[in-house]
């Protein structure tokens, strides 16, 4: 640290609210060695920026929620960051594409979690995330990058991007294989510049037209004549499997006719393109919300101060911060928009084990959960889920009348269940149902059919009884979650997973996590982790500077009830 720039830097400080910059380099030191990258910077060729300096600049600047050219104009003229990265007060800083420089060279070396790692690793030294505990983890959506378009916008902007890719590649080629003027008018300018066709048969009709091109396009790459380097363009290869995923062409009598594929014919989703420019990005659903591009899944602690202060003695871990320590991101998980939260349970406690910061209870929404990933997971990651499941939803339960499976005695080790008037089952055998294992449990119809509350119990007219369980281990683990569930103690307890809304709130709120800043789904994860890394940046500083962030807020209803139970 040059000594006029801390000289200065503090004097100036001293006048106002400290900076979270200054902070962090008072309280973490230099938290991200250029040791740390030395894969993705080589040591030859003229020297350029620190990659450690870099990282942090990137951090401070999502904290900021700062486009390239705004975190590099605060390097150059601002104190606190000049002071935070060790710089003379005359340095002259870097130009804004120095950062995209180096988030390029991050995800092409796969270290988009570096920085999130360093900083965890300094945190567990000084005591302040550790395994064992509680931990919370919800998702939200993530729009891409990109514009929304339909089918007929989608090919007419995916054939045009095409064109201008090869229109710089290869312009004479395209000269030849193509007639330019009357291409240049139909695709010159981006389809969202114009209003498509009003009636149904003239869109239909575009759309034709559009795949008509798109093939003639990709026979002339293909002929043999055609230099072999276009077919291995990006774009082209964007065209290719756009086109196959939305027509097809028909030898008739005519001769070849294309058509558009109906909707039953797409493919899914998860491998359906929805931009020509983001091919990671997908077409996501969510609680009846629809949306184009990605899924984040955000870990942060939540122990209770009583639970973090026994860990530390009753003592602050740091001195000169009082009460315990924040919540904390200990996790940053990005997916396309189709991959389901209960596909993300497995994968969020391989991530926190690498890092050995497993909790003991993971408060979790349903979303996530089920009887085969409660038992999975206290299994091979000695984790326990906190988390709803799934109600019975046999016809008499959804009533909430008559014999619903609970009524009914199993008896695993026999291999037989009784009924609520004491007879016996007279078949089980295993079974597939819908793709998982099951058990297939019947009453004889001779001894149902003259059952008095036959009503009560089955709606077959003729047959007996029908039982559907999971194996014995994840049926009781089931049983015993809805019963759990049910308990008043349980549900309060449970309430601690409501305070991960409020770090999504926050996250949507400073760095801007709903929206996407850059293309593709590795960029994105960066995006997210200097996100989550900036968010523990700013809770750390509001905790040592004593003014912690407050917990989920409670409703006045609520504090007016526990003011009068007082």
């Amino acid at each position: 640290m040059p000594e006029l720039t801390a000289q200065v830097a503090r004097a100036v400080a001293a006048r106002g609210p400290y900076p979270l910059a200054m902070r962090v380099r008072d309280e973490l030191g230099e938290l991200f060695a250029d040791a740390e990258f030395a894969e993705a910077f080589g040591s030859r060729g003229r020297p350029g920026w620190s990659p450690g300096q870099l990282a942090l600049v990137t951090a401070l600047q999502f904290a900021e929620n700062l486009t390239d050219r705004a975190a590099a104009h605060r390097v150059r003229y601002g104190m606190d960051l000049k002071y935070a990265l060790g710089l003379e007060l005359d340095d002259p800083g870097f130009d804004a594409s120095v950062l995209s420089e180096f988030r390029t060279r991050l995800v092409e070396h796969g270290m988009e979690e570096k920085v999130l790692d360093l900083l965890l690793t300094a945190l567990k030294d000084r005591g302040l995330v550790k395994a064992g505990g509680r931990q919370r983890t919800d998702s939200t959506r993530v729009l891409a990058a990109v514009r929304d378009l339909n089918r007929l916008e989608l090919a007419g902007e995916t054939l045009r991007a095409t064109l201008e890719a090869l229109a710089c590649a290869a312009p004479d080629w395209l000269a030849g294989a193509v007639s330019v003027r009357e291409w240049a008018d139909r695709y010159g300018p981006r389809t969202h510049s114009w209003h498509p066709p009003a009636s149904t048969s003239k869109r239909e009709e575009t759309a034709l037209v559009y795949g008509r091109d798109g093939f003639a396009l990709l026979e002339a790459v293909h002929a043999p004549d055609a230099p072999a380097w276009l077919r291995e363009l990006p774009a082209v290869q964007v065209l290719r499997t756009m086109w196959v995923q939305n027509y097809h062409r028909t030898v008739t009598e005519a001769g070849t006719e294309v058509k558009r594929r109906e909707s039953k014919d797409l493919p899914p989703g998860r491998l359906r393109l929805a931009s020509p420019y983001d091919t990671d990005a997908r077409y996501g659903l969510k609680q009846g919300s629809w949306w184009t591009g990605y899924k984040i899944h955000i870990s942060e602690s939540c122990d209770d101060a009583d639970v973090q202060n026994s860990a530390s003695g009753g003592q602050a871990l740091i001195p000169g911060a009082d009460g315990p320590p924040p919540r904390l991101i200990t996790s940053i998980a990005t997916t396309d928009a189709t991959v389901t939260d209960a596909e993300m349970t497995e994968p969020v406690h391989h991530m926190l084990a690498a890092r050995d910061l497993l909790p003991a209870e993971h408060f979790l929404d349903s979303g996530y959960a089920s009887a085969e990933l409660i038992v999975g997971m206290k299994k091979n990651f000695g984790v326990t889920l906190v988390t709803p499941v799934l109600l019975n939803s046999s016809p008499q339960a959804r009533a909430g009348a008559g014999f619903d499976r609970t009524a009914f005695t199993i008896d695993w080790d026999k291999r037989q269940a009784t009924c609520p008037r004491g007879d016996t089952s007279t078949w089980w055998s295993p079974a597939t149902l819908r793709g998982t294992k099951a058990i297939v449990i019947k009453f004889d119809k001779e001894t149902c059919r003259p059952c008095p509350v036959r009503d009560q119990c089955t709606r077959s007219k003729t047959g007996g009884r029908t039982l559907s369980l999971q194996p014995r281990e994840l049926q009781e683990v089931l049983d015993h979650a809805r019963l759990q569930q049910g308990d008043e103690q349980w549900r309060a307890t449970y309430g601690t997973r409501a305070g991960i809304e409020g770090t999504i709130h926050q996250a949507v709120a400073v760095t801007g996590i709903r929206r996407a800043r850059y293309l593709g789904l590795q960029k994105t994860h960066l995006e997210h982790v200097f996100s989550a890394v900036a968010l523990n940046l700013i809770r750390l500083d509001a905790w040592w500077n004593g003014h912690p962030l407050d917990r989920t807020r409670v409703s006045h209803l609520a504090r007016l009830d526990l003011s009068l139970a007082a």
